[in-house]
Formats: C-alpha cells, sequence, structure tokens
C-alpha cells in the first residue's frame, strides 16, 4: 500500500461543501464534494457529546496537535476518511453551526457568533493527512489495525468495515439510523446504543445463529436485507405478544435464543401476564430468568435465582432450635433428631447448619421466618427440592 503525506489540506478546505445529515450514512461529504468522510464500512458518529465535538474544536483554537488522519484514495481527485472521521465531522459540524462551545464566562458561542480572529484560526489549522493507495484487502486491514485511539471499534464496527458493500449499507439504514420510528419499541428489548452498531449486532446475531461474520460474508454484496428484517421482526413481535407488559428487566435477554426455543408453544398472555406480575413482586426472586422460567412451563426453578434466608433469620431459628433440642436432649438438626445414628443427639455449631424452606418456594413456601429451619447441612443437600 502507497501513503503520500499530505500538509496543505486546512480545516477550511475539508468544511467546504460540507454537507451533514440526521442520518450520516446517506453520506457526509467535504473537500468541495471532493471526500466522502463516511464511507459505508466507517462507524457512525459519535462525538456529539457535548464534550468530544467540543474538545475537538478547543484544540484548534488552542494550537494542539489532533493527530494524524488518513484519507483513501478511491479515483482521480476523489478520496474516503479512512481515520479521523469524528474530528472532520465535528469540524463540519460546528462551522455549520450544529453546536456551540463556551467561552472563558461559559458563554455558549456557536461559529457564526465567533470574533472573526477565531474563526479564522479554526478555519486555517493545517491538518496533517496520509493518502492511502492500494488494493481494498490491504485498505480495510490497515483500518482494523490503527482503529481509533480512545474510543476503539467495537466488533459490529469492526465487521462493518471488513464486510462493507450493499448489504451493510441497507442494513445500517436500518438497524443504524436514530431517526428509525421502530427504535423505541426496539429499546424495550435490546440493551446498547443505535450509533455504535448495537441494534444491528443483535438483529445480525439472532438471525445467524451467533455467526455474524459468516452471514456477513455470504451476504455481503445482497441488494436487500429482507431475511434479516423479518426474522428480526418476527422475534419482536413474538416478544411484544406473549408479553403483554414490559419492563425493564426485559432489556437485553437472549429473546433470539428464546425465540427459537420456545415459539412454536401456544401461551395465554393473559396468564402469562400475571405471572410476570407475581415474580416481579415477590422480594425474594433476584435475576431475570422469569421469562425464561415461565416460557419452559415454570419448572426450571434455578433460574430465579430465589433469594436465600439472611443471617439475621438463620441466627434467631438456630437458637431457638438450639434451646428447644437441649431440652429434650435430641439433636438441634430436626432429621438428625428422628433418627437412629449417634447424631441424633447432637448439637450442630451454626456454621455446620443451613437455612432450609420447610416448604419449598416452589410449592408455595415463603422465604420468611416462619419457613424456616436449621439442618445439619448434609441432610440439606439430601432434601433438595423436597
Amino acid at each position: 500500500m502507497k501513503t503520500t503525506l499530505r500538509t496543505d489540506i486546512t480545516v477550511g478546505d475539508i468544511c467546504k461543501g460540507f454537507v451533514y445529515n440526521t442520518y450520516e450514512g446517506k453520506g457526509l461529504f467535504g473537500l468541495s464534494g471532493k471526500l466522502t468522510i463516511q464511507p459505508e464500512y466507517q462507524r457512525n458518529y459519535i462525538y456529539a457529546d457535548g464534550k468530544k465535538d467540543v474538545a475537538v474544536i478547543e484544540s484548534l483554537l488552542k494550537g494542539y496537535p489532533l493527530g494524524l488522519i488518513y484519507f483513501t484514495k478511491v479515483a482521480e481527485d476523489k478520496y474516503e476518511v479512512l481515520d479521523g472521521q469524528q474530528r472532520i465531522t465535528s469540524f463540519g459540524r460546528f462551522v455549520t453551526d450544529k453546536f456551540a462551545i463556551k467561552d472563558s464566562d461559559g458563554t455558549e458561542q456557536y461559529f457564526r457568533g465567533l470574533a472573526e480572529d477565531k474563526k479564522q484560526k479554526i478555519l486555517d489549522a493545517v491538518l496533517t493527512i496520509y493518502i492511502c493507495e492500494g488494493k481494498e484487502s490491504e485498505i480495510k486491514e490497515w483500518f482494523e489495525t490503527i482503529n481509533i485511539v480512545g474510543v476503539p471499534l467495537n466488533q459490529q464496527e469492526l465487521l462493518n468495515a471488513i464486510y462493507s458493500g450493499t448489504f451493510v449499507t441497507k442494513a445500517k439504514e436500518e438497524f443504524s439510523n436514530s431517526q428509525n420510528a421502530n427504535i423505541q419499541k426496539w429499546s424495550a428489548y435490546i440493551s446498547g446504543s443505535v450509533n455504535r452498531q448495537d441494534y444491528l449486532h443483535t438483529a445480525l446475531h439472532w438471525v445467524s445463529k451467533g455467526n455474524i461474520s459468516g452471514y456477513m460474508s455470504q451476504h455481503r454484496y445482497d441488494d436487500n436485507i429482507t431475511e434479516l428484517k423479518t426474522y428480526f421482526n418476527s422475534v419482536i413481535d413474538w416478544v411484544s405478544s406473549v408479553f403483554l407488559d414490559v419492563d425493564s428487566s426485559m432489556v437485553g435477554l437472549e429473546w433470539g435464543r428464546l425465540y427459537e426455543e420456545y415459539h412454536g408453544k401456544a401461551y395465554n398472555p393473559q396468564e402469562v401476564s400475571e405471572k410476570v406480575q407475581t415474580y416481579l413482586e415477590d422480594t425474594y426472586v433476584s435475576n431475570r430468568g422469569i421469562y425464561e422460567y415461565i416460557l419452559g412451563g415454570c419448572t426450571e426453578h434455578k433460574l430465579l435465582n430465589i433469594r436465600i434466608f439472611d443471617d439475621a433469620i438463620k441466627k434467631r431459628v438456630y437458637t431457638k432450635q438450639t434451646k428447644e433440642a437441649e431440652s429434650c436432649a435430641k439433636s438441634n438438626c430436626p432429621l438428625c433428631a428422628v433418627g437412629t445414628d449417634n447424631n441424633r443427639t447432637r448439637i450442630w455449631k451454626l456454621n455446620e447448619m443451613d437455612a432450609d424452606h420447610v416448604t419449598a418456594w416452589s410449592k408455595g413456601g415463603a422465604t420468611d421466618i416462619s419457613n424456616c429451619q436449621m439442618l445439619c447441612k448434609t441432610h440439606n443437600r439430601a432434601k433438595g427440592n423436597r
């Protein structure tokens, strides 16, 4: 791969002809139309947080170096940004008054309101740019290697670069578009950021059963994403039809796997809703396994991760059992006391015993002091869920 150093391009040059769309993936251009700022393999713009974007402009005003920027030459006098997209987009957004910085007294200043000397200092700032020429595979490998210091590419952003093509372009338009009206609905079940490709990653993970790289390679040049959208919507529609109520505990669950395992079964949504509310309100159910627990017929009790009795209850029950046992010369383990071996009169220490539900939680027993007994560890383990 050939590289050429350019030190004659300024921020002002880059910002000439800058075109900014709400959804950046449809095209960001600069350098009088000669530069594509966000090629399809690039991540979405993530600096718009009032900190990183502002820091870029403040660095220009202070004369701080902004680091190397890499372009790829795609045709005669036509370029794409390989690395530096976040900084360049910040230049253009500021110059076109998309965000403000604060001056020394805290007053917000947009570009149009800056003093002329400050405007000129920004526009005249010289950038250090390397122009890269070579085969696509070489450029993509270089892109993956250099990454972006401070905000590394995540797995899906790298995969988008490696398998760039019509499929990625269309998939990003659907799943990486923060203006998509479906995002609010999806966010009830999917965690992460649209701009960081998390929704696209989830959709691909579901349809590919975890083999995202293989799926993207196979469909790289497809001119539609019908299969991806259909499968994704099937999962979302199934979840929302089975579980009528939306709760924050549903976000980020393995809905793709659950869909594969359970979508063939019939459920009464109203009954499901009542069960969900019961378990959500149970203070002794400590994790989000209730959804899979209900889908599976309420048989895998370990999914609920039922909270155990706290130390205060254990000590109170131990003290009571031990006092009663000593008064009648029996073991303080109720099951040892009815046995025939030497342990029938043994007084166990607290650390030699476990708290047990007299009536198992799965059979309606509560996790409170009235349903607690202390058993020696051997008997507690043998008792199981009986």
